[in-house]
């Protein structure tokens, strides 16, 4: 009885009973592209470990051979997608360092590190996950000292032009990128305050401290 009636509504609807669903035809650039947004989301909600080329290809709609058809396996499309975030970030960050005032380019690079945050932080997570911040090794920390390069380079300038030490450029290169990159690890979760806020008080600890260098600071140990 239920059969027929089915079959009665299919006629007046025109529904094929199960009709395979369609599938929809991408060029290759197009499949790939829609593969590495699939993988993307993926990596950054479980990581590479947790994520796998059977779920890759049941979201994305595709059987597994289509996936390693234009990655080779889920070491290559995680290597692409890291790639590629790795180069957005860089390329957001070592944008603001050229030109303008000092304290400028600091307000910069600390709203579009966290800009990107904003803007991609799924593409953050993955690079953060499975490379912290605070890890000596992995593409997030080579990415860091990516940045801390550009920073040292302008930081020598203005060291040498107030008679300090131009050999601790890097030094401090390291400290203020990495403050800076911690802090964006932080705000990935806690999302508050509003990220300009942050960066102004990023901003405001760096070059407050910075204006007031000493020349050859020494630690205080004790009270006198």
């Amino acid at each position: 009885m239920a059969a027929r009636r089915r079959a009665k509504r299919d006629r007046v609807t025109g529904a094929r009973p199960n009709a395979p669903v369609t599938r929809v035809r991408m060029t290759g650039t197009e499949r790939r592209q829609q593969l590495l947004n699939v993988a993307r989301e993926l990596f950054a909600e479980k990581g590479f470990d947790g994520a796998s080329i059977e779920e890759i290809a049941h979201r994305a709609n595709v059987s597994k051979p289509v996936v390693y058809e234009h990655f080779g396996g889920k070491e290559g499309i995680y290597a692409v997608v890291v790639d590629r975030e790795t180069q957005s970030l860089l390329d957001r960050m070592v944008s603001t360092l050229h030109g303008g005032h000092p304290r400028a380019m600091l307000e910069q690079a600390a709203v579009a590190l966290l800009s990107y945050v904003e803007d991609s932080h799924d593409g953050f997570r993955i690079l953060v996950r499975d490379s912290p911040v605070a890890s000596t090794t992995g593409t997030f920390s080579t990415l860091l000292n990516d940045i801390a390069s550009q920073v040292e380079h302008i930081l020598g300038q203005q060291f040498s032009a107030r008679g300090y030490d131009g050999k601790l450029a890097a030094l401090y290169a390291q400290a203020l990128v990495g403050m800076v990159a911690l802090t964006g690890q932080w705000w990935l979760d806690a999302r508050k305050p509003k990220r300009d806020e942050v960066a102004a008080h990023l901003v405001n600890l760096a070059w407050n401290g910075l204006s007031h260098l000493e020349h050859k600071p020494k630690l205080r140990l004790t009270d006198s």
